[in-house]
């Protein structure tokens, strides 16, 4: 039972009125998908991801740019499966792809009507970054969306 104290002039306690982001501590989901049905599972995991964790941030926007960048990963190379990784920390949200394609992201000269420049440009004007890396076995797609 709480005990209880009477009333002391001056001695008010102060309330700590810090407001924590959500979620309040680091969040992490990594998984290999199969291409078959990669692109399906990896929007299924990414809203799973957000309304769990609490985060937030457009669903639908997020969802969209995860499946440019799954897509643009099967449409590179004819890969077996893409690694996905879903991350929440320091009020932003960010999804990488990882698959095993040589290629860069985006032939250099691609015509903007290229089905991989329009993913790039849904990446540009809807994610707060995103980008593309080497890695040692292929590269990395990524986008963050800040809240």
């Amino acid at each position: 039972m709480p005990v209880r104290t009477a009333h002391q002039p001056g001695k008010e306690s102060q309330m700590d009125t810090r407001v924590l982001a959500r979620p309040a501590a680091p969040r992490k989901l990594r998984m290999t998908l199969t291409a078959g049905q990669a692109v399906a599972a990896a929007r299924n995991e990414v809203r799973a991801a957000i309304r769990a964790w609490d985060v937030p941030v457009d669903l639908s926007v997020a969802v969209l740019l995860t499946s440019e960048l799954v897509g643009n990963a099967l449409r590179q190379e004819a890969t077996t499966a893409v690694e996905l990784v879903i991350s929440c920390a320091y009020r932003q949200l960010q999804v990488d792809v990882y698959d095993s394609a040589p290629a860069v992201a985006l032939p250099a000269g691609a015509a903007v009507t290229d089905q991989a420049a329009q993913g790039i440009m849904l990446l540009r004007r809807l994610s707060t970054s995103w980008g593309y890396c080497r890695t040692p076995v292929g590269r990395a797609g990524h986008f963050t969306l800040m809240f």
